[in-house]
């Protein structure tokens, strides 16, 4: 089969497409026949060996979404050909509140997505939303869960708050204003990017600033919203401080990443406004399966910023690097 293999670390470039032995389903185990996967800033991050525990040669990609093409022993369904989308959570646990300390992600160590097949364990296989196609699919499961968890199992989210999301653009803060929007929340954002402030606001942000060109952006948030009830964000530094300065008392701030480094933060405001912080990876199998059903019953659809051929996967992961998406970087897996 036809797979997008990483020898060597050294960046996006280093990623290279060749034949290697198709999965067999070992017991417990379905094999992914994966039609489509998508781009996560891990793969990337990986590419330059800026992650914990890399294990060369691999397969990296943690979403996909295909056909059902083989069952292992003791697996009784889905049947072979069903459309199903994958769980890229591996070995979470029993805790819905935590992630065992064996969890792994997939693509990493296990071969993951970026491959015609997939072998993955059977509770992490799910059918496909009906509504949605293939390459739609393939973009939701990494970057939705934690933006689900992030926005609902820990910022517990309620129809009609006020949300901060800070640097939209990313697959995982897109969802977030996905989301939003969908629980009829007045949400305000930020990015460096007018472009990408500009598809916020089509999306639905009723509040959009740019950092770049306004340091003291908090002040333009403050101005339109007073404080708000939840915000979430993924940078760290300077964003997260000012973030904790517009939750009204007894809101939530909610964090899945430290792109911009640690925060230097003043404590009177956070124990004497009786803030709720909470740190979110990823997110559980009842997250995923919570997930799955928002999206059938409100007919939810990802974001998606380019589809792109597995030949064009070096300037895929450029373009991700770059921070030059709106959404998911999705990869047709021909």
């Amino acid at each position: 089969m036809k797979a997008i293999r990483l020898h060597e670390t050294g960046g996006p470039e280093k990623f290279v497409v060749e034949d290697i032995p198709k999965p067999a389903a070992a017991p417990g185990e379905i094999v992914v026949r994966v039609r489509f996967a998508a781009l996560n800033h891990r793969d990337v991050f990986i590419s330059q060996g800026l992650y914990p525990g890399i294990a060369l040669p691999r397969t990296l990609g943690s979403d996909g979404a295909g056909e059902v093409a083989a069952l292992g022993a003791n697996v009784a369904g889905p049947p072979v050909g069903t459309p199903v989308v994958i769980d890229p959570t591996i070995g979470w646990g029993n805790d819905p509140e935590v992630w065992s300390a064996g969890a792994t992600i997939l693509g990493m160590p296990r071969d993951g997505t970026f491959a015609q097949y997939v072998a993955v364990p059977a509770e992490n296989v799910h059918a496909k939303p009906a509504h949605l196609t293939y390459e739609a699919a393939a973009a939701m499961p990494l970057a939705g869960l934690t933006a689900y968890r992030a926005t609902f199992t820990r910022g517990k989210l309620k129809s009609g708050e006020s949300v901060l999301i800070t640097g939209i653009g990313g697959g995982v803060q897109t969802f977030v204003l996905l989301y939003a929007k969908h629980m009829g929340a007045r949400i305000a954002v930020t990015s460096g990017s007018d472009d990408k402030l500009a598809r916020a606001r089509a999306l639905g942000a009723d509040v959009a600033v740019n950092y770049a060109t306004s340091p003291n952006w908090q002040k333009e948030v403050r101005s339109a919203f007073g404080s708000v009830d939840l915000a979430i964000d993924s940078a760290g530094g300077d964003a997260f401080a000012k973030a904790l300065g517009l939750v009204r008392p007894g809101g939530r701030v909610v964090t899945y990443g430290g792109t911009s480094g640690d925060a230097t933060i003043r404590m009177f405001p956070l124990f004497w406004n009786h803030l709720s912080v909470y740190g979110t990876s990823m997110g559980s199998p009842w997250d995923f399966r919570a997930m799955l059903a928002l999206f059938e019953s409100a007919g939810l659809q990802p974001v998606v910023d380019r589809v792109c051929s597995m030949d064009e996967v070096v300037e895929a992961a450029r373009r991700m690097n770059q921070a030059n998406q709106f959404g998911k970087i999705v990869l047709a897996i021909d």
